[in-house]
């Protein structure tokens, strides 16, 4: 599938497919018998610490593993705004990424409470995260409509890994009609969590962005999108009930089943602009 170098250029970030280390070749046979040799995506062990404390090992395809650190411990509430990084070093021998703080941290507690998610490679939410949510106010960021169908257009047809070999999702940072960050990984949350470390490392605020993403939009994917700062969150897939009651009660505008020139608005249609 081709796409324009105009529009390629309007990435910050754009997938890789061709990038060493994601994917590899495997025999297979298809239906009438004949052998053939498919591209798969590359699936392997990313263990998270917090200065001291082990937090979480994710399955992750392995790029940016700085920015799913920064951006998973920002989305769980372990590192708040205030919070100061001073490094964060990747050990890739180990697949270790530590992220170190000027303050002490400690989220025994936190830990205690975690519950799994219906996310692709299981998400994993801490206790308190729909804490977070209490008090939150989005800003009243307008959408126009022709944004939905330009941005749909736009990074459908921007080469990526899904096209590549499948089995993965993406999630793409978004300003008014233009696609400006986008990651892939085997689970939503893992593609949405490197948005969040990339907007955290470069100081980016999300008051005036859009989030796209390709897959379901779960109460996960609403949570952290609205702890991100971000008041529109598009997809061209589906949506579960309490994706749509959480978007509700924070005043998220939530678009779904974005193909073409149909959407659903199942909350916030307030800021749309037809």
């Amino acid at each position: 599938m081709q796409m324009s170098t105009a529009v390629f250029d309007e990435y910050i970030i754009a997938p890789d497919p061709e990038r060493e280390g994601l994917t590899r070749v495997v025999q297979a046979m298809d239906a009438s018998g004949e052998p053939r040799e498919l591209r798969v995506v590359e699936e392997r062990p990313l263990t998270i610490y917090l200065n001291r404390r082990e937090i979480v090992t994710a399955m992750t395809i392995g790029d940016y593993p700085e920015y799913l650190a920064l951006g998973f411990l920002s989305n769980q509430g372990m590192l708040s705004a205030t919070d100061t990084v001073t490094r964060v070093d990747y050990d890739e021998e180990v697949a270790t990424v530590v992220v170190r703080t000027a303050e002490e941290t400690d989220h025994e507690d936190k830990l205690a409470r975690k519950t799994r998610t219906s996310g692709c490679a299981v998400g994993t939410v801490f206790g308190d995260m729909m804490a977070g949510l209490e008090g939150l106010t989005l800003p009243a960021t307008p959408l126009r409509e022709e944004w939905i169908y330009a941005l749909s257009e736009k990074i459908n047809r921007t080469p990526s890994l899904y096209l590549a070999a499948g089995a993965i999702h993406g999630t793409v940072l978004c300003e008014g009609d233009r696609p400006l960050v986008y990651m892939e990984d085997v689970g939503r949350h893992n593609a949405v969590d490197k948005i969040a470390g990339w907007m955290r490392s470069e100081g980016v605020s999300g008051e005036d962005k859009i989030l796209y993403t390709t897959g379901r939009l779960t109460s996960e994917m609403v949570i952290k999108t609205a702890l991100m700062g971000i008041p529109i969150l598009i997809s061209r897939s589906g949506f579960t009930a309490w994706g749509v009651e959480i978007a509700q009660e924070v005043g998220l505008t939530l678009i779904g089943r974005a193909k073409g020139k149909r959407y659903e608005c199942l909350s916030g249609a307030e800021r749309l602009q037809r």
